[in-house]
């Protein structure tokens, strides 16, 4: 939770003004891709301008998380220069809200004006099974801390946002359509924020079933409330690599997820570049 707004809008400034300083060669990318458990392979099919680690970025989180790197990569993707993050913050790491999505805050006043946020999922309902991908159109995250608790920095957004339009309905129909004509199996659905790092009990996964959720992960949600708080349009898809507990008569594992992100991984880079390329190649961008 943030308790000084003037601390943490230094903080966060200081962070987008080396960044700036850093890429302007280049110039700033309008689109992040915040590369989720199966997608960093993304980074060796483009063109890679710069790569620059957390650390070296000042307040900067340090991800622990197995799988993510800790680096922004300037990239040429479809043609478009794009900010990666190869690994992202989550709750379960002990960080508080406010620090995992810094980046995101870091990336508003930088002038991103698009976030793709991916990431590894559970399913729940009786159709996402994996290896699946859901187009996230809204979420569920009952029970979880707000990222936007505490003071409200003006400069960032208002007090009381609405939460109707998180996830950008232009851009969830741009994402169906690419998997559509791609070929990779896609289904709009409700992700359920769960704060981790224990996974789910059979008894939590039937309560969200009954609600209507489609998959369940620890990450993403407070990221997107960030995001839309901002102003920036918000797109998502999972990756779903498990059936949730209870669901498929055995123990979920973190190895379980890891392999499976891995076998889609192809599909999510495929996934991921046509949806970049269109969106750049259009006004809405």
């Amino acid at each position: 939770m943030i308790r000084d707004k003037a601390d943490y809008l230094r903080r966060v400034d200081e962070a987008a003004d080396y960044l700036r300083s850093e890429l302007k060669d280049s110039g700033i990318p309008e689109v992040l891709v915040v590369l989720g458990s199966g997608l960093g392979p993304l980074t060796d099919n483009c063109e890679i301008l710069k790569s620059i680690p957390y650390s070296d970025i000042p307040n900067f989180p340090v991800s622990t998380a197995p799988g993510h790197d800790g680096l922004l990569i300037l990239g040429r993707l479809s043609g478009s220069c794009v900010l990666m993050m190869k690994g992202r913050f989550h709750y379960y790491e002990g960080y508080d809200l406010s620090e995992v999505t810094f980046y995101v805050r870091v990336m508003g006043r930088l002038g991103v004006k698009t976030i793709l946020l991916t990431n590894a999922a559970g399913g729940i309902d009786d159709v996402t099974k994996p290896p699946y991908f859901v187009a996230i159109e809204d979420h569920i995250s009952f029970g979880c801390e707000s990222v936007l608790r505490g003071p409200n920095i003006d400069e960032f957004g208002p007090r009381f946002p609405d939460q109707s339009f998180v996830y950008d309905r232009e851009y969830l129909d741009i994402l169906s359509s690419c998997a559509e004509d791609l070929d990779i199996p896609l289904r709009r659905g409700i992700y359920a924020y769960s704060k981790g790092p224990q996974y789910e009990t059979p008894a939590e996964i039937r309560a969200l079933k009954l609600m209507g959720a489609s998959c369940v992960g620890m990450s993403t949600v407070p990221e997107a409330i960030a995001a839309s708080h901002m102003g920036i349009r918000v797109v998502c898809f999972s990756c779903v690599t498990n059936m949730a507990a209870g669901l498929s008569g055995g123990q979920l594992t973190e190895e379980e997820v890891l392999v499976n992100a891995g076998k889609a991984s192809d599909e999510s880079c495929r996934l991921t570049t046509e949806f970049i390329r269109r969106i750049t190649n259009s006004k809405g961008a």
